[in-house]
C-alpha cells in the first residue's frame, strides 16, 4: 500500500474492485454536503444528525482513499478531487433519479393543479428548461404562477395556499423546506441621465452622497437587509428618493436618473450592454442574495405536486448553481 498527500492509504489493488462495493447512499450524502457547503445544513436537509453526516463522509473519504472537503470552520469546501467526485455524484443522481419514470405504467396519467408562487424576474435557463420538460411529460397537469413579493409568497405558503414559491428568504422559516435555486450577486449601477454614468475610476466614496433608488424590502429585518447593512457600514448619506417592491420598477428608476439602485448582475447584464445603465463600485459587489425554492413540508401533497417537487429537486441536484443562469 501506498500513502497519499492526504494521509488515506491507497491500495491500487482494492481500487479495482471500487466499482463494486461503493455505497451510493455514501455518494448521496456527499452531493448534498457539497451543494449546501455546510455539515449542519446537510444534516437538516436530509434529516439526519451531524455526526452521521461526518461519518458518512469519513466513509467514502476512506472508500476514494481521498480528502474530498476542506474544512474552514462551520463552512466547508471541496478538495480538486471533491469537485471531481461531486461532478459524478451528480451525474449519477440523474441516472438513479429516472428510475422511477422508467418504471412507472405507461397507462399512468398525472393530473392537477399546482399554484407556483413567483417573485419577479426569475431569470435562469435551467429553470426555462425544467418547465419545459415537465409540461412535455405532463401535459395535463395545470400550472398556474403567481408574481408576488417574498413576504407574500412566504405567507402563503405557511398558509398553506400554495404548494411551491421562488422566493427570497433571508431567514430560515422553521415550516418550510428551502432549496437554494439561483445565487444573486446585487451591485450598484446609475442610469445615463445621472452624473456617474460614463465616468471610469470611480471609487466607493464617489458614491457616499448619492440618493438611491430602494426595494420596499431592502431595510432592517427584510430579506434585503444585506444592502441596507452594507450602506449603513459604508457611512452613505443620500436619502431614498423612490422604492418599489418589482425589480422591474426599480430598474426604470435608476434608468430614468432618479439614483443609484443596487440590482443583481445577471439580470441587467443586457442593459449594462446597451448603456442603458452603468456599473459602479465595488467591483466586487454588495451583497448575494439567494432565491429559494420553498414548500410547507406539513401540507399532504397531491400526486402532480410531487412529480413536480421530484423533477425539480432532480434539476437542482444535477445542474450547478453558477451554471443556471
Amino acid at each position: 500500500m501506498t500513502s497519499s498527500s492526504s494521509g488515506f492509504q491507497r491500495d491500487p489493488e482494492a481500487k479495482r474492485f471500487l466499482n463494486d462495493r461503493l455505497d451510493w447512499n455514501l455518494l448521496r450524502t456527499f452531493l448534498v454536503i457539497g451543494q449546501e457547503g455546510s455539515i449542519s445544513r446537510a444534516a437538516a436537509r436530509l434529516h439526519l444528525s451531524q455526526p452521521a453526516i461526518s461519518q458518512a463522509l469519513k466513509r467514502l473519504e476512506e472508500q476514494l482513499a481521498s480528502e474530498l472537503v476542506v474544512r474552514r470552520g462551520p463552512r466547508i469546501t471541496l478538495s480538486k478531487a471533491g469537485e471531481e467526485v461531486m461532478q459524478i455524484a451528480a451525474e449519477i443522481y440523474g441516472t438513479v433519479s429516472r428510475l422511477g419514470p422508467a418504471l412507472d405504467a405507461p397507462a399512468e396519467t398525472v393530473t392537477g393543479k399546482i399554484r407556483l408562487l413567483s417573485i419577479s424576474r426569475i431569470q435562469s435557463r435551467s429553470y426555462d428548461e425544467f418547465l419545459a420538460q415537465f409540461h412535455n411529460e405532463f401535459p395535463q397537469v395545470e400550472l398556474e404562477v403567481d408574481v408576488l413579493r417574498s413576504s407574500d409568497v412566504i405567507s402563503a405558503l405557511l398558509q398553506k395556499t400554495a404548494s411551491f414559491g421562488l422566493s427570497l428568504c433571508r431567514t430560515p422559516q422553521p415550516r418550510l423546506e428551502q432549496r437554494v435555486m439561483l445565487e444573486q450577486r446585487y451591485a450598484f449601477f446609475c442610469g445615463k441621465r445621472h452624473r456617474l454614468f460614463g465616468r471610469k475610476n470611480l471609487t466607493l466614496s464617489d458614491l457616499q452622497s448619492e440618493n438611491f433608488v430602494s426595494f420596499t424590502s431592502d431595510q432592517i429585518g427584510g430579506n434585503l437587509s444585506p444592502l441596507t447593512v452594507f450602506r449603513d457600514q459604508q457611512g452613505f448619506t443620500g436619502r431614498i428618493v423612490a422604492s418599489s417592491p418589482s425589480l422591474d420598477e426599480i430598474l426604470r428608476l435608476v434608468a430614468a436618473g432618479y439614483g443609484i439602485g443596487c440590482l443583481p448582475e445577471h439580470i441587467v447584464a443586457a442593459d449594462v450592454q446597451a448603456d442603458e445603465i452603468w456599473r459602479l463600485p465595488p467591483w466586487e459587489g454588495v451583497s448575494d442574495v439567494n432565491v429559494y425554492l420553498l414548500w410547507n413540508r406539513d401540507q399532504k401533497m397531491t400526486r402532480a405536486e410531487s412529480v413536480f417537487l421530484e423533477r425539480f429537486e432532480q434539476m437542482l441536484m444535477t445542474t450547478d448553481v453558477a451554471g443556471r443562469f
